[in-house]
């Protein structure tokens, strides 16, 4: 398997790298780069190439107030799936909210996003809470690790 070059996203290109994957994949979601730079100062960040090709990106919610559960999210565009990639992203994601003292580990999938929820049900995430946000017609799911 081609290796990945995963990056903190720490310079405007990068930023807006890791933007048009949330972008792509979470539409109802969909950021302006002003909030994706508050998102860096706030969570961990990382987008992945394959050589200077965008593949993905990552989100790590760190635990909150002394708190356990971290959010450990990874995105592969449509393009890059089913050769490892997610694996690879998610992987790091869930080592980097383990060290950070995360003893729960949960996820958010955009119900549309099939893949999405395939991938989390597989990687043996259980299905807490489907919610619609207020003013919003897209529906989510809230996933914790087992």
């Amino acid at each position: 398997m081609p290796t990945l070059r995963v990056e903190t996203p720490d310079d405007e290109a990068r930023l807006a790298d890791w933007r048009h994957v949330h972008n792509v994949i979470v539409p109802p979601a969909a950021m302006s780069l002003d909030e994706v730079r508050g998102r860096a100062r706030r969570y961990r960040l990382e987008v992945a190439y394959l050589g200077d090709v965008l593949v993905g990106c990552t989100t790590v919610r760190p635990p909150a107030d002394g708190g356990a559960t971290a959010t450990v999210i990874a995105r592969v565009l449509a393009e890059h799936r089913g050769r490892g990639f997610g694996e690879e992203l998610y992987a790091r994601g869930l080592e980097q909210a383990r060290a950070l003292g995360a003893r729960v580990i949960e996820t958010v999938v955009l119900a549309a996003n099939e893949d999405g929820l395939r991938f989390a049900l597989r990687h043996g995430f259980a299905e807490t809470e489907r919610y619609v946000l207020p003013g919003e017609s897209a529906e989510w799911i809230d996933l914790r690790l087992g």
